[in-house]
């Protein structure tokens, strides 16, 4: 990917979260807005995982991050709800970067990075979970509508079958797709 093309997405997808955010506004959508907010802030972290740990991102890299921003923030004016693989989608790219996040830093290490990434994925996974239950049920009791939504326990499950799926991708695929930022080339 040429970097023009990589900066016309990013501004492509920092534009559609701004449209995002003004439809959850126009919605009186909490959980739009605060999920547009946080994925707008989301697509800055390519620039400072470079500027703080000197690492070279590749273009595919950025886009890649970006994309799970906007899908997450979209996923809130209604996919979530309509469209039955969404959330699948979304757990399984978030939980990847995550696992290459992982998987690269313990490669840089010299460490095996299987164990890490499943562990990381799985705990931090079962985190979001318990703060998504949290945020949901103390917006119902508050009587304001919660940023969070949680569907239940079998939607918990496959939330985190789906994390581990993108955990596995990553260790499948990682020594390939991520061998910049393990080895700082």
């Amino acid at each position: 990917m040429k970097p023009s093309i990589v900066r016309q997405a990013e501004r492509g997808i920092r534009c559609a979260l701004l449209v995002v955010f003004a439809l959850g506004v126009r919605r009186r959508d909490p959980g739009a807005v605060v999920n547009a907010i946080v994925a707008a802030i989301g697509t800055y972290l390519p620039d400072l995982a470079e500027r703080t740990y000197g690492v070279d991102i590749r273009p595919w890299q950025r886009v890649y991050v970006q994309v799970a921003m906007i899908t997450h923030a979209i996923g809130m004016l209604g996919p979530y709800d309509d469209v039955w693989w969404w959330d699948h989608l979304t757990h399984t790219h978030s939980s990847s970067i995550l696992a290459g996040v992982v998987f690269a830093s313990s490669r840089r290490r010299g460490r095996d990075p299987r164990p890490r990434v499943v562990a990381v994925v799985a705990c931090l996974g079962l985190l979001w979970e318990i703060v998504e239950y949290a945020v949901h049920a103390a917006g119902r009791r508050l009587g304001v509508e919660p940023v969070l939504v949680s569907y239940g326990k079998k939607d918990t499950v496959l939330d985190l079958v789906f994390d581990l799926v993108g955990a596995v991708l990553v260790l499948a695929f990682g020594d390939r797709v991520l061998g910049n930022l393990a080895t700082g080339e």
